[in-house]
Order: structure tokens, then sequence, then C-alpha cells
């Protein structure tokens, strides 16, 4: 709901510090449930990455499995037609018309023979090759198994404690919303600059034993008294925190 200024200048600086640490107090509950999820929602974020990169990994390591396995189909098939070339020239050698052809089907017996060899020693290395794919992938699924297990394990604890908090940061976050509506667009954003910035999320705080419940700096004894009057907003000169007095923190509550 958009606030008219004539509804802003209708605020008196009391209630205005009242609302602010009423917003502080909702925010402070909002970060207590935020504390209680903890990393969980990190550790979920991180884990769902993890195996999205491990399933990557594992399907480009399956399909050089398969492009290994295809090469080696391959070079069998190669070694089969060297084979039938030289069973055919050994054949051809025994019809020859004279030497210079009986030498010349020889050396082709020869190429293909070493051709063989050459083919023999691919399929080594490629089997060899798909023997490593194999441990790899192996050690993938183990590992992306492990990650799967952490994975529903964390988001079974993260959904427990959401389930227990729900009700109650949907009540938080209503009052939350209806406390910024009694904020003016200025304050608000100056609070949650200040709250961004600050230590444990406290914008707003009392003066505790005549210092900052922030920074735990002294207040002056005239500037206390400042800030019981609820004239003007007055923030820490330190940590530049709202400060509020002691009626108003025992008077708020949410």
């Amino acid at each position: 709901m958009e606030k008219s200024k004539t509804h802003e200048a209708e605020i008196s600086v009391e209630d205005r510090l009242r609302a602010l640490y009423s917003l502080q107090l909702v925010d402070s509950e909002i970060d207590k449930i935020k504390t209680l999820r903890g990393e969980l929602p990190l550790e979920v974020q991180d884990l769902e990455d993890e195996i999205a990169g491990l399933e990557t990994r594992l399907g480009n390591f399956r399909e050089e499995m398969v492009n290994l396995e295809k090469n080696v189909q391959k070079k069998h098939l190669e070694i089969s037609e060297s084979e039938a070339l030289i069973k055919k020239y050994e054949e051809q050698q025994k019809n020859v018309r004279n030497n210079r052809e009986f030498d010349s089907l020889s050396k082709e017996i020869e190429y293909q023979t070493l051709e063989i060899e050459l083919y023999n020693k691919k399929i080594r290395e490629f089997t060899a090759q798909i023997e490593e794919k194999k441990l790899l992938i192996a050690e993938s699924e183990t590992l992306l198994g492990d990650r799967q297990s952490d994975l529903e394990s964390k988001k079974a604890e993260l959904e427990e404690i959401i389930s227990d908090t729900k009700k109650e940061e949907e009540n938080l976050y209503k009052k939350l919303e209806e406390v910024q509506n009694l904020i003016e667009d200025r304050l608000l954003t100056a609070y949650k600059r200040i709250r961004s910035n600050a230590r444990n999320g406290l914008a707003v705080v009392p003066v505790q034993r005549d210092a900052c419940g922030g920074c735990f700096n002294q207040i002056p004894p005239q500037r206390q008294l400042d800030i019981k009057s609820r004239k003007k907003i007055i923030v820490c000169e330190y940590c530049g925190r709202i400060l509020v007095d002691d009626e108003i923190v025992r008077d708020t509550h949410i």
C-alpha cells in the first residue's frame, strides 16, 4: 500500500520509533528462523550443483566408452578384411606366371600383416582406455550415489525445519508488512541500509547501561535525554544504529 505524505506527517516521531523497534523485533525473529536453517539451503544448492556436474561427467565418460568400443569393433573388422586379403594373395601366389608377380603379392601380404599388427596395437590401446573409463565410471557412480544420499538427507532436514517454522514465519512476514506500512519509505530505506551493514542485523537498539546496545560505546547523558524525549530520531555517532530508550523496549512486543 502506498503511503501518502499527509499520512506520514500524521505519524509522530515517537510512533515512528516504536514502529522501527517493532520492525527490528520482527526481523530478528525471522533471522532466528534463518539461523535455525543455517547453511542447509546453501548446502542443498551446492549438492544439487555437484550432482548435476557428476551426471554430466558420467554421461561424457559413457559416451567416450561407447566410442572406444566402436573403435575396437572397427579395428576387428579391419583385421578380418586384411586377413581375407592375405588369404586371397596367398591363393594368387599359387598361380603366378613369374617371380615379379610373386614378389608383388608377397609385398601386399607383408603390408597387410603389418596393418594387422597396427590394428592389434590400437585394439590394446583402446581396450586399456576402456578399462580406465570403467574405473572412472564406477568411481563417479559411487560418488554420485553418496551425494544423492547426502542431498536426500539434507533436503529432509531442511523440509522438517521449514515445516516446523512455516506457520510462525508466515505470521512474521504478515506482521513485517503491517509494520513496514507504518514507516515512511525514506526511513524504511535507511533502516534496511543500517541493518544490512550492522552486526547480527541490528539496526535499532536500546541504550543499555548508558551505552549503545549495538556497539557498546558510551552515550553522553545529554544524548540519552534527547533519546528519551523522542522528539527526533537519533543514531549512534559510532555505529550509526538508531537508538531507542528503555520504555519503548518494555512497551513494544510482536
